[in-house]
């Protein structure tokens, strides 16, 4: 592939760059780029955008957070492609994985983790069984130590209803305990990217 392969003119100059992670197939962001960053791209394997108010960046270059290019995909119209690349960090300037916070690919576990945020930063809420946790290391300690117990019993009874109560049990307390020591479900996920390297 090379910049000749693409319609710079028909988007003033621009085409559209949807960037997806190559392992997990989740969409990171939308940007574009002109035939100055597409062949930057090419040369150094890492992806570089053209933005409308910033000009010319190459991701990560302040922060690290490169994208590696696995490989590029030129659409039908040759105005788009499609770059899945491995990042080596969040893609969104928010320092989210993704700028699609909520997309699909994301899921109930992205879901479930923007509650326990919100319940995290709504010191008032003391009602909440999540606020409640977050406040008290012991009580979040204890509840990991039974839910995980659950779990190993219905898996010893190959209970296959206990077994997806008691792990969504688990990976919730498991969100919360980590929430509460600052860290992140995009920070697990990063880790587990790295390891399936």
């Amino acid at each position: 592939m090379t910049a000749d392969d693409f319609d710079f003119d028909k988007g003033s100059g621009l085409i559209t760059v949807v960037t997806q992670d190559a392992e997990s197939g989740r969409v990171l962001m939308v940007a574009h780029a002109d035939r100055e960053a597409l062949e930057l791209t090419l040369a150094t394997r890492e992806m570089h955008y053209r933005s409308r108010t910033r000009g010319l960046w190459h991701k990560g270059a302040t922060s690290g957070n490169v994208q590696r290019v696995v490989s590029l995909t030129v659409d039908c119209d040759g105005d788009a492609v499609l770059a899945r690349v491995i990042p080596a960090g969040p893609a969104c300037h928010n320092g989210t994985t993704s700028c699609f916070v909520n997309e699909s690919n994301g899921g109930a576990l992205t879901e479930l983790a923007a509650v326990i945020d919100a319940r995290a930063q709504d010191t008032s809420a003391s009602d909440s069984y999540t606020r409640r946790l977050l406040d008290d290391r012991n009580l979040r300690l204890k509840k990991i130590g039974e839910e995980a117990a659950e779990l190993l019993v219905a898996l010893a009874d190959d209970d296959h209803e206990r077994i997806r109560e008691e792990a969504a049990d688990l990976l919730y307390h498991t969100l919360v305990a980590i929430r509460a020591q600052g860290v992140t479900l995009d920070d697990v996920r990063h880790v587990l990217a790295n390891r399936a390297r």
